[in-house]
């Protein structure tokens, strides 16, 4: 078997080649990919050649850890069946490639137990439901407090911002300094940093990836205020302690969403809940892949990209 794929094979090098797949085991499905999605944080990374040592990182790669698709094969012991819809968050079935994410690719061979039936009617913004899922993730769970203020406007600001008020929570404030990027607000103030007075907020969420901002950030919140770094960074982090000290400030990271936030996201989704589709700024087929990877790492226009493979 084998299937055309996105293939990372140096910082900057990319494009469509072919690459083989392994068969599928019993428990395995084959899945047709229908759309996926580009990551501006953690693949841009790796296009840059800026990505820490990370485990099962390396070139050549398969980028992609958000797609969508239907099942053409399904394993007698995948519980699954041929025609079912579904979100994959990515695959390591490939012969000669890295697979540390391993959506970006027309045909995928993945456990079945990594992927979640969807609506097919959600099209292409079912690939959008892991980044939904990270930025629930980030604020669902015992002890952790919806954001008052978000750092960042992009899909992950958007998201963590919209879910804040699919909760019932008061609308936070977001911060965005490009203005590009400053609308599209849906029910919440987006404004530059250096308008907002405020000092007192009780959790911030720092969906930039900026580790230089947290002098500031930690300046912003009240005695024994949080701040979530949501994002990802390749530099190490550094603060200057008295003033943290002097506010308790406590710090904490979120990672990956877990098999609960997909299921939760994914109600709030198809009841109509939490909006996906109107994230998606820009659609090219998989066939220019590399214009396409270009775009997204580049354009501040840009939002979210999607490849659509139907016609690979």
């Amino acid at each position: 078997m084998d299937t055309k794929a996105v293939i990372l094979t140096a910082p900057g090098k990319l494009g469509l080649d072919r690459i083989g797949i392994t068969p599928p085991k019993a428990a395995d499905v084959v899945v047709q990919i229908r759309h996926s999605g580009i990551s501006t944080g953690t693949e841009k990374l790796f296009w840059t050649g800026e990505m820490p040592p990370f485990p099962g990182m390396g070139y050549p790669l398969i980028p992609g850890y958000e797609a969508a698709g239907e099942i053409v094969e399904a394993g007698p012991d995948s519980g699954l069946r041929v025609g079912d819809h579904i979100f994959v968050p990515g695959a390591n079935c490939y012969d000669g490639a890295h697979g540390l994410f391993g959506a970006a690719a027309q045909t995928i061979v993945t456990n079945a137990s990594r992927v979640t039936r969807i609506d097919r009617g959600l099209g292409a913004a079912g690939a959008l439901l892991a980044l939904a899922a990270t930025a629930r993730h980030a604020m669902a769970g015992h002890g952790k407090a919806v954001p008052d203020l978000i750092v960042g406007h992009g899909v992950l600001g958007r998201l963590l911002a919209r879910l804040t008020i699919a909760a019932g929570a008061p609308a936070p404030t977001v911060w965005e300094v490009d203005p590009v990027r400053m609308t599209g607000a849906q029910g919440y103030e987006v404004m530059t940093p250096d308008t907002d007075t405020r000092r007192d907020y009780q959790s911030i969420y720092d969906a930039s990836g900026q580790g230089d901002l947290l002098n500031d950030l930690i300046g912003r919140i009240a005695k024994g205020g949080e701040i979530v770094l949501a994002g990802f960074y390749t530099a190490p982090l550094q603060f200057a302690f008295p003033p943290a000290f002097m506010k308790e400030a406590r710090l904490r990271i979120s990672a990956e969403w877990t098999p609960d936030d997909m299921t939760a996201t994914k109600a709030l989704v198809e009841a109509g809940t939490l909006e996906l589709a109107d994230l998606i700024t820009h659609q090219h087929k998989a066939d220019a892949a590399k214009a396409a990877y270009e775009t997204a790492f580049t354009d501040p226009h840009c939002l979210k990209m999607i490849l659509n493979w139907g016609t690979a």
